[in-house]
């Protein structure tokens, strides 16, 4: 019985036998310790990831520890299936799902749903499989390989307000069937300090899926403050990341996207983090890809450049992490004929022109406190990029058009 069960483990706390956790703590190796009269079902999801020309990452969080897969097919017909795996093992007995479907068409629409069977427990060899739970039917589109058309939106700052993601969309039009870009991009501090599973489901994911991510990627960019909290390193299990790396480019429609990660604003022995943190090591290992990928062929032959970072490397103040940022990176990105840079950090929403330092444009949101948090509309053609950078009340504070540059 449940009274039974908070009896005991409040006798043990009580004479220091253990700690006592609420019933529905999450812990940090993906396990939980549910209510054990409470039935499985999502706690968040699915939420896309990564979506490619061939491929999509589905994700979702469930109550118990689970077998799931993503059932999904082309057009209105789900007759295939797909699971993860590691090393022959097919990924079971966890909570948090992360499974890619791969070898999917360009520019198609697809249907998919995602499908959870609760794990009771292990006798010897023999699976025990309990109740299983089935989510409605969701469509996401792969992207053609030669779209010449992309739209994105882009948050930053929320700082634990999830209000903020709906009042700004809906404010602009993005509600329920008219949801006018291909993908979200939150470009950091999208919370304060990090401290538990139901901090990044309630503030981040759940209202992005209430809105659009069951069927629009997106994507969050690490702020320095997603850096700080007792459960900041759990982070990336939560969302796909190309190899694992919180810095790595992609390419949308027109679009060639650079990712940095601009790490945290203070120095390394900075207290707040007991000795545990190696930013400027950081930055200096994405140095040296960075000079290796604005020499690619795909970086270099993209109609347009655009940089995502949190902490701009200019117009940031004069912060350890802003230098740094501006001595490892700046003379790369100045080289790479950068189109356009999008960042936030700063709560003071601007556009920054060219000038002595930097060769492209820079435009920083604003936010959190109402009145100056900012949505940044970017639409991309073969032939220009366009770029609009809107106050909560509806007010036009930023505004780039950047023609294709010639060869």
């Amino acid at each position: 019985m449940l009274s039974d069960r908070r009896a005991f483990l409040e006798k043990m706390s009580q004479v220091g036998a253990l700690t006592l956790l609420p019933l529905s703590t999450t812990l940090a190796n993906d396990q939980a310790l549910p209510a054990v009269d409470e039935k499985n079902h999502f706690v968040v999801g699915p939420y896309l990831q990564n979506l490619g020309t061939n491929d999509v990452t589905v994700m979702w969080i469930t109550h118990k520890n689970c077998f799931s897969w993503v059932e999904y097919g082309a057009g209105t017909y789900t007759s295939k299936r797909e699971f993860g795996y590691n090393n022959g093992l097919i990924e079971a007995n966890n909570r948090i799902n992360k499974i890619t479907i791969s070898n999917l068409n360009p520019g198609t629409d697809h249907k998919y749903r995602i499908v959870s069977t609760e794990i009771l427990g292990y006798k010897g060899s023999k699976v025990e499989f309990g109740e299983t739970i089935t989510s409605p039917m969701y469509g996401f589109k792969t992207p053609g390989g030669n779209d010449e058309e992309f739209k994105m939106v882009v948050f930053n700052d929320i700082h634990d307000r999830p209000q903020i993601i709906p009042q700004l969309l809906y404010r602009h039009g993005y509600s329920g069937n008219k949801r006018d870009y291909d993908f979200v991009v939150f470009n950091g501090d999208c919370f304060d300090w990090v401290t538990e599973e139901a901090q990044m489901v309630d503030h981040l994911i759940k209202p992005s899926v209430d809105i659009f991510a069951s069927e629009f990627p997106f994507i969050l960019t690490q702020g320095n403050h997603e850096c700080r909290g007792s459960f900041s390193r759990h982070i990336p299990k939560y969302f796909a990341y190309p190899n694992d790396k919180y810095y790595y480019s992609f390419r949308r429609g027109p679009v060639h996207f650079l990712v940095l990660d601009s790490g945290e604003d203070k120095t390394d022995d900075s207290v707040e983090y007991g000795g545990l943190s190696a930013f400027d090591r950081y930055r200096e290992e994405q140095k040296k890809w960075l000079e290796k990928e604005i020499e690619t062929e795909a970086f270099k032959k993209a109609p347009f450049r655009v940089l995502l970072i949190h902490i701009s490397p200019w117009h940031s103040g004069d912060w350890h992490g802003t230098m740094h940022c501006r001595e490892v990176f700046g003379p790369l990105l100045n080289r790479a004929r950068i189109d356009l840079q999008l960042s936030g950090h700063t709560h003071r929403y601007a556009t920054h022109d060219p000038d002595a330092t930097h060769n492209f444009p820079i435009m920083i949101g604003g936010g959190p406190l109402e009145g100056k948090r900012t949505l940044i509309k970017l639409h991309a053609t073969a032939k220009e990029l366009n770029l609009k950078m809107i106050r909560d009340d509806g007010e036009l504070v930023g505004k780039y058009t950047i023609p294709k540059k010639g060869k």
